[in-house]
């Protein structure tokens, strides 16, 4: 399989519209560059990234960017990819948002033998999703308070429940960005092995009862596109956000034993904030008419789009390029083409928050090879 696109150019210049193509290794081949590629530049220097990018391919007329599957492939015997040379040279790598670190923590020891990653938003969410799977797990101590590995910082929380691991984001790709850099590190520093990571959480739908559970095929953006551009010393990199399609097509399968709501798989947009760049008219500040709301709310409907959140498209990207199996499963709160406020009551609310938690317990159960709960 092909790994993820990754192409950066400067800030300033337009959308890259050339295809893409495997880079055939170091220095195999003039005229090929992993990085730093204006468009329209000439490129010309032999790659030096160990045939593990993708770079432009000679570009053709009215050719644009795709999304292409990001790939699946995990280095050899499983383990969690890094793409950064700089960590083999670093005596100790403190882990400071998750108050962990390589010298101060036996990491292959504590962690080692994880086999799932569940991140959400909310702290109290993952410790009840962690004590929920401590009890789907028949694990000893079901029902009894979990402790925070993380209780040194208050950026995050961690709790374990066996083989899962259960982690809080915060909102928004700022905050899910930072914690994924670390995590990642973390299991690559624990020698982990055959990890499948989760994004579970809430999200307004799209053309969608309330109370709907989407399984993400593809994060695209705020134009609808398959990408998450990042930038890097001025430059925008542009990275793959499509996730694992056979895991996506797994969980839809889990879900058929749970009947009691409906689950579809679609394409999730993610956006930087919660108000205008949803189309949201309840904001503190809005320029735009209701007929514009739905306009484009409509558009993103027939572009695929099944739900909107705020984390999908740096989740996709980042466990992508370092070769970890993923999927992204919300509850939909509300229809979007309906409104904009959310007025279920709590408890309402809570029961839909409890939808994604039961599809990946199942899920998770299923591989383990345990019966299913009643």
């Amino acid at each position: 399989m092909t790994q993820p696109a990754e192409v950066s150019r400067p800030a300033a210049v337009a959308r890259l519209s050339v295809p893409l193509g495997p880079c055939p290794g170091p220095g195999n081949s003039p005229g090929w560059e992993c990085s730093n590629v204006q468009l329209g530049q000439t490129i010309s220097t032999g790659c030096t990234c160990a045939a593990t990018c993708l770079v432009p391919t000679p570009p053709a007329r009215g050719h644009k960017v795709s999304g292409q599957r990001a790939s699946r492939s995990l280095a050899q015997n499983g383990r969690v990819l890094v793409k950064n040379p700089h960590l083999d040279l670093m005596e100790e790598d403190v882990l400071y948002h998750l108050d962990l670190g390589t010298k101060t923590h036996n990491l292959p020891a504590m962690f080692g033998d994880i086999k799932f990653v569940c991140v959400g938003g909310s702290p109290n969410r993952m410790r009840a999703f962690a004590q929920f799977m401590q009890r789907e797990l028949g694990l000893a101590g079901a029902g009894e308070d979990v402790a925070d590995i993380c209780a040194g910082s208050d950026r995050y929380a961690m709790y374990r429940a066996g083989p899962v691991l259960s982690i809080s984001h915060g909102m928004g790709i700022p905050s899910i960005s930072i914690m994924l850099h670390e995590l990642i590190k973390l299991l690559h520093h624990a020698k982990c092995r055959d990890v499948t990571i989760i994004r579970i959480g809430t999200s307004g739908g799209l053309g969608i009862e309330a109370g709907s559970v989407v399984i993400t095929d593809t994060a695209v953006d705020s134009s609808f596109q398959p990408r998450f551009e990042q930038v890097v010393l001025g430059d925008v990199v542009v990275r793959s956000t499509e996730l694992d399609k056979d895991l996506a097509e797994e969980l839809l399968a889990c879900s058929r034993d749970i009947p009691d709501f409906p689950t579809l798989i679609g394409h999730t947009m993610c956006t930087y904030d919660f108000y205008e760049g949803q189309g949201r008219l309840d904001g503190a500040l809005c320029s735009f008419s209701s007929e514009k709301k739905l306009e484009y709310l409509r558009r993103a409907y027939d572009a695929g789009v099944r739900n909107i959140e705020m984390e999908s498209t740096a989740f996709a990207a980042l466990c992508g390029l370092c070769g970890l199996k993923a999927a992204v499963v919300c509850v939909a709160l509300l229809d979007r083409l309906e409104g904009d406020q959310i007025r279920a009551s709590h408890e309402v609310l809570w029961e839909y928050q409890q939808r994604p938690q039961r599809l990946i317990a199942a899920f998770i159960r299923k591989r383990l090879g345990l019966c299913p709960t009643d």
